[in-house]
């Protein structure tokens, strides 16, 4: 499932709110549609001015007296229609593009705060692939088109339609070129439409499952090794970069018959122009330096419509990327709002409980599940039993097809943003260090917190490498900076929930990445972290089950036994089972 692609009233919707928001945004462009004007006008004189230099010879005659002043006054015009042409056309592209990357700038901001904002779940559906490939890919694309169409379309249309207007102020019968031609183009322009958007379309969505693909095969590359599943992962690599290729090569034929289309406009015009220029000249209403003028025109126009023709290809690339930009924002999640939900008590109740994936089988069935204030229970189970489904439903990342998951008596998804921070908090084994100073990465749990509530967060947590660095908490840590260990990472992460100190905790194998030498200390992390609130564990080792108040074993999306750890082992059930399985591992 991945996300919608905009269509074009979304399109022009959402591009109208940027312009709308952008500080002067008519009066800059009404400002560069004057100059731009200015400009194709300025241009238009330079073939009028040949045309009188042909008409300034003939009249000449031999000997040639006064030919030269003359010529010397006209290129006088010349020089000037070319500098101001030249000028004009450079500030309104100035302008112009100005305007069109701020709005990229704008889109690129809100498509990101927008995909923060988004259901976690909804992510995970879409795949992150195609959620990096919208904000990389799509965005350098669509920043690529502005810079280099804006200035070839506006300048192609501006000649165009001032070449059409000067033609028939010129004389009436040159309507019939723009008659003639207008239809063949629009034809050939339909054509291309009715089929390329879809192309375009179909080959940035193929580049985003090859960026899936590629950041699948890069995350899991331990995996891969391990499994020795290197040539499976490059056969998929190979399919996928396959598809953009024949993806690619159908929206490039679509380019290539249009290239014909236009070449049969260019042969019209010119044919209808050299009749029409005949006809006007022997009738005397043209002289033949004006109807030079007008084919020096016609032939002129040869450059803007191949620069359109050009330019098509990338608009259509760049009209694919900006619909996938606006199928991410245009439709944004609307902030939960305050539920009145009591203060904060710290207990979690499930009732009946049931959720699976698409058209899969339940991953949870009829689950219920109370967590009284200050209690710990832990969830085991095989892989796939369901736990980490649980764990989502409880913290709100996921919403259950049937049954009610509430925390302190309201239904966790009609809790506001404020409010479920202040009593849910999940960790997982998969952690993120974010780039910049350690103290500014566990501000994001607490902007307000003190250096004092920092450093005792980390001690909590058993960090004692945090006494080993030089610059304490100014310490650079993250990708440019100091690389944490996966134990450190993840008592970084536990320091950060201290400094939330939420109500409840959700702990999905939380030490899973601890191995066996870094058990000891995330296990004493995590009894710091449950200590005095409650908590739902996943436990990936028994012995944390060990030391839970409550016991639930699950078994293909249901809880099959549930006690304390020494009542299960009494019962000599499932657990009982895993404990011996466990404790034999260990051994």
């Amino acid at each position: 499932m991945r996300f919608p692609t905009a269509q074009w009233s979304q399109v022009w919707r959402v591009v109208g709110q940027q312009l709308s928001h952008l500080p002067g945004a008519r009066r800059r462009f009404f400002l560069a549609l004057a100059v731009l004007t200015l400009g194709a006008a300025a241009n238009i004189m330079i073939p009028l001015q040949l045309g009188k230099i042909v008409d300034e010879v003939i009249a000449a005659g031999e000997p040639a007296q006064g030919l030269f002043a003359a010529l010397g006054s006209i290129a006088g015009g010349l020089i000037a229609a070319a500098v101001a042409a030249a000028a004009f056309s450079a500030a309104g592209f100035y302008v112009l593009s100005r305007m069109t990357e701020r709005i990229i700038a704008n889109l690129r901001e809100e498509m990101v705060g927008t995909a923060l904002s988004l259901p976690a779940h909804r992510v995970e559906e879409a795949g992150s692939g195609d959620l990096v490939s919208r904000s990389t890919d799509d965005v350098a694309e669509l920043s690529s088109a502005v810079t280099e169409t804006v200035p070839v379309l506006a300048s192609s249309a501006f000649a165009i339609v001032t070449t059409a207007v000067a033609l028939v102020a010129m004389d009436w019968r040159f309507l019939l070129v723009v008659a003639c031609a207008v239809p063949v183009y629009a034809l050939a322009a339909r054509n291309y439409l009715k089929a390329a958007p879809q192309r375009y379309a179909n080959e940035r969505a193929a580049m985003a499952d090859r960026a899936r693909r590629v950041l699948e095969a890069i995350r899991g590359r331990h995996t891969v090794r391990a499994y020795r599943m290197e040539p499976l992962m490059h056969e998929r690599i190979r399919e996928a970069s396959s598809t953009v290729v024949k993806h690619g090569y159908h929206a490039r034929r679509t380019m290539m018959v249009l290239q014909l289309w236009l070449t049969t406009v260019e042969l019209l015009m010119l044919s209808t122009g050299l009749i029409i220029g005949y006809l006007v000249v022997q009738s005397g209403a043209l002289s033949v330096g004006a109807v030079t003028a007008a084919m020096l025109m016609l032939i002129r126009l040869r450059g803007p419509l191949m620069g359109l023709m050009r330019v098509l290809d990338t608009i259509q690339s760049g009209y694919a990327s900006l619909a996938r930009i606006v199928g991410v924002v245009a439709d944004p999640p609307l902030p939960t709002p305050a539920s009145g939900a009591p203060a904060p008590g710290g207990r979690a109740r499930m009732d009946d409980v049931s959720f699976r994936y698409d058209d899969k089988g339940w991953a949870v069935k009829d689950l219920s599940l109370d967590i009284n204030p200050g209690q710990t229970v832990a969830l085991v189970g095989a892989s796939g039993a369901g736990k980490t489904t649980v764990a989502a439903l409880l913290a709100g990342m996921r919403v259950p097809d049937s049954g009610e998951v509430t925390v302190d008596g309201v239904r966790v998804s009609a809790l506001s943003d404020a409010e479920r921070i202040a009593r849910l908090a999940m960790i997982s084994q998969d952690v993120y260090v974010f780039s910049g100073t350690l103290r500014e990465d566990l501000a994001l749990a607490r902007p307000g917190a003190s250096d004092e509530e920092m450093i005792d967060a980390l001690q909590r947590v058993g960090a004692g490498w945090f006494e080993e660095l030089a610059d304490g908490l100014d310490t650079v840590v993250g990708a440019r900076g100091l690389q944490l260990e996966p134990v450190e990472a993840q008592q970084l992460a536990l320091a950060r929930i201290l400094l939330l100190d939420p109500k409840i905790v959700v702990m999905d194998e939380a030490t899973a990445e601890a191995g066996s030498v870094g058990a000891g200390a995330l296990e004493g992390a995590a009894q710091a972290v449950t200590s005095g609130r409650s908590a739902l564990v996943v436990a990936h080792r028994l012995d944390q089950a060990a030391r839970a108040d409550r016991v639930l074993v699950m078994e293909d999306g249901q809880v099959v036994e549930e006690g304390t750890h020494s009542q299960l082992l009494d019962y000599g059930g499932r657990y009982c089972e895993l404990w011996a399985a466990w404790q034999k591992g260990r051994e």
